[in-house]
C-alpha cells in the first residue's frame, strides 16, 4: 500500500526538520551563530492518467491521475540574517555591522571565515580567535600598548604611555561571498568556501559594501526562540499525522485479510 511508504518519508522528514530545530535551539547563545532552516521537495509522481489524454470519446481530459510518493529532504539552508549585537565593552570584542567575515588561518594553512568577533592576543602579541587562529592579514599588538582602538574602517590603532598621538599597527579586512548559504560549516564558529559559494571577495570594513566594525561589541545568534518552538510545535504535530496515517494504513489492510479469511 503506497500509504505505508508515502508516510513513512513525510516522518523522517519531519525528525530531520525537528534535528535541526534542535541544533538551532542549542546553539541559542552561541556568538556569530546563524540558524538553519530544513527545506523540502515532493518525490516523483506515478501518472495513472496524463493531464490532455485523450479519454474513449476523443475528448480532452482537462486533468490526470498522478499519485505522489512522499516527501525528501533539499536543503538545510543557513540563514545569514544578522543576529543583535551584545555591548561587552571589551577591547578585543568587534561584531560585523552588515556584510563580511572574519578571516583566520588554521595551523595547516588552510583560510577559514567567522561572524565570531570574540578575538584574544596570543603569547606574541599577535590577534587570534577563540581557537587561536591568527586573523588574516595578522595584526600584533605590543606589550607596551595601554590602549587599543579598532575604528569603523578595521583600522587598529595603539596608545603607548608618552606619546600623544596613537600608532596604527594594521587594519581588519572582511571577506563576503556571492553565496554565503553554500559555505561549508565547520563548528566552532568557522565557515570554509564550496564551490556553491564562491571565492571569497575580500576588502576593507566599511567600504564598497563591506560591514563596519564595532568595537566592544559581539554579534549574538540570529535563532528566535519563540519562533523555533512554534515551528518545532507544528514539526511535531506532522509527525504525529503522517504516523496516523500508517495507522490508518495499516487498519485497512486488516480489514481487507479479514474478509479474504
Amino acid at each position: 500500500m503506497r500509504a505505508l511508504f508515502t508516510a513513512a518519508t513525510g516522518m523522517e522528514a519531519q525528525q530531520l526538520r525537528i534535528d535541526t530545530i534542535a541544533n538551532n535551539l542549542a546553539n541559542v547563545t552561541t556568538t556569530g551563530f546563524k540558524k538553519g532552516r530544513a527545506e523540502f521537495q515532493d518525490l516523483f509522481y506515478e501518472t495513472l492518467q496524463a493531464p490532455g489524454a485523450q479519454a474513449a470519446d476523443g475528448q480532452v481530459l482537462p486533468v490526470g491521475v498522478q499519485i505522489g510518493h512522499g516527501v525528501r529532504i533539499a536543503s538545510v539552508n543557513t540563514v545569514f540574517s544578522e543576529g543583535e549585537r551584545q555591548n561587552t565593552a571589551r577591547a578585543f570584542d568587534v561584531a560585523i555591522e552588515g556584510d563580511g567575515f572574519l578571516q583566520f588561518q588554521k595551523p595547516d594553512g588552510e583560510t577559514v571565515y567567522s561572524r565570531d568577533g570574540s578575538l584574544n592576543l596570543d603569547s606574541e602579541g599577535n590577534i587570534v580567535n577563540a581557537n587561536g587562529y591568527l586573523m588574516i592579514p595578522a595584526i600584533q599588538v605590543p606589550i607596551e600598548s595601554l590602549e587599543v582602538t579598532i575604528l569603523p574602517d578595521g583600522t587598529v590603532n595603539q596608545t603607548i604611555a608618552g606619546q600623544i598621538q596613537a600608532n596604527q599597527l594594521g587594519q581588519i579586512e572582511l571577506a563576503r561571498f556571492v553565496n554565503p548559504a553554500g559555505l561549508r560549516s565547520l563548528g566552532g564558529n568557522l565557515f570554509s568556501p564550496t564551490d556553491a559559494s564562491g571565492q571569497a571577495q575580500t576588502g576593507p570594513p566599511d567600504a564598497d559594501g563591506f560591514g563596519a566594525v564595532a568595537q566592544g561589541f559581539l554579534e549574538n545568534s540570529n535563532v528566535n526562540v519563540a519562533e523555533e518552538l512554534v515551528n518545532m510545535i507544528l514539526a511535531q504535530r506532522a509527525f504525529e499525522v503522517n504516523s496516523r496515517a500508517i495507522q490508518a494504513g495499516d487498519q485497512m489492510m486488516q480489514t481487507v485479510a479479514g474478509i479474504s479469511r
